[in-house]
């Protein structure tokens, strides 16, 4: 290997690993904030929320990889320009196509990465979410209950609150249940209370002495009862279902054997994201080829721009072959062969020779 692939291969892999790094700890921010967010909102339980975030990882890994390949050449490319190292190779016979065979070393090992993400363990990722929620959804009312957290009963306007919990023993204690009925406000507050299934399969959360105070809003009116037990039926929704339908979490080898318009908008989308990953990488060499005289900032701008776009028109692909407006192979021909004849525009006008203005008279 020359001295200038060894050089592009370093800095390649220098980039990329800092660019990676950063966008997963950023994206990882993200994600755990909207978590934490759905954790206690009630929509997922507190317990699950390391397990999706790392199975959320996963998905946004194909995506995260070829941004980074692509602002790895772009940052290395550009670099050689702003310092001038380019001229040095220039001067020693290299010319811009010469930069096609490192990158294509560094950008081929990352599609097939994220082939391998897309293909394989996107889609078990998914499964493996969907099976979190869906559990989740199945429990019965108290075992989603978090000490300290307010949850509303599945289908009925009815809203838990406990201090503590033991789920394995389906006990609670300092129960706060409130409630409307026939237009009347109805509050529970015990300091214990179980759960009892009957024959028929109803369920109930049985308090032990506690009371029950009935309000009618707006009306001075006010009722207070004790009692030594008192049964609220608790709400459940049906068992999960094994059967997912979404078509992100179907093994790739499915989707080729599905006629479905949204099994083949899916599969254009896996095939799409290995092709962008190197589209991308080639690109960023015209996009990288900047003038040093010039600003720092700008031509960074637009080749990130036309990369947002680029994965815009990937997602928008997906659509249209999911409404049957565009065929699949149409789709994946024009898309990606679009950007890399605008690939092959770029290199010719950055190595066009203009001829030097004449003198004046």
């Amino acid at each position: 290997m020359s001295l200038f692939q060894r050089s592009v291969k370093d800095e390649l892999t220098s980039h990329g690993s800092v660019v990676f790094s950063t966008l997963v700890v950023v994206w990882i921010s993200v994600l755990m904030v909207r978590l934490l967010g759905e954790a206690a909102a009630g929509r997922i339980g507190a317990d699950v929320v390391m397990g999706i975030a790392a199975f959320s990882s996963i998905n946004s890994m194909p995506t995260i990889i070829a941004v980074s390949a692509f602002i790895a050449v772009l940052t290395t490319v550009t670099r050689n320009y702003r310092e001038s190292e380019m001229v040095v190779w220039f001067a020693s016979g290299l010319s811009l196509l010469d930069w096609f065979k490192p990158i294509l070393r560094f950008a081929i090992p990352t599609a097939l990465v994220v082939a391998a993400f897309t293909m394989f363990a996107s889609p078990w990722a998914y499964r493996q979410i969907n099976d979190y929620r869906d559990r989740y959804e199945a429990r019965s009312d108290v075992a989603k209950i978090t000490p300290g957290q307010f949850l509303e009963s599945n289908g009925v306007d009815r809203v838990f609150f406990v201090e503590s919990a033991t789920d394995l023993a389906d006990k609670v204690g300092n129960v706060f249940v409130r409630w409307i009925e026939n237009g009347r406000l109805n509050v529970l507050t015990s300091g214990t209370g179980t759960i009892e299934e009957e024959a028929n399969g109803d369920r109930f959360m049985v308090l032990s002495s506690g009371h029950r105070y009935e309000l009618m809003p707006g009306s001075p009116e006010f009722r207070l009862m004790s009692f030594e037990k008192y049964g609220v039926r608790m709400e459940r929704k049906n068992e999960a279902s094994s059967d997912d339908p979404s078509t992100k979490s179907r093994p790739t080898m499915d989707l080729l054997q599905d006629p479905d318009l949204k099994a083949r908008g899916e599969l254009l989308w896996r095939v799409s994201l290995p092709l962008l990953a190197i589209n991308l990488a080639m690109l960023a060499i015209p996009l990288g080829a900047v003038n040093p005289r010039l600003g720092r900032s700008g031509d960074v701008v637009i080749a990130l721009l036309v990369a947002l776009f680029y994965l815009n028109m990937v997602n928008l692909a997906k659509a249209w072959v999911n409404n049957g407006r565009v065929d699949v192979f149409v789709a994946l021909i024009a898309l990606h062969g679009t950007v890399a004849l605008l690939t092959a525009i770029l290199m010719f006008f950055r190595m066009r020779l203009r001829a030097p203005k004449a003198a004046a008279a």
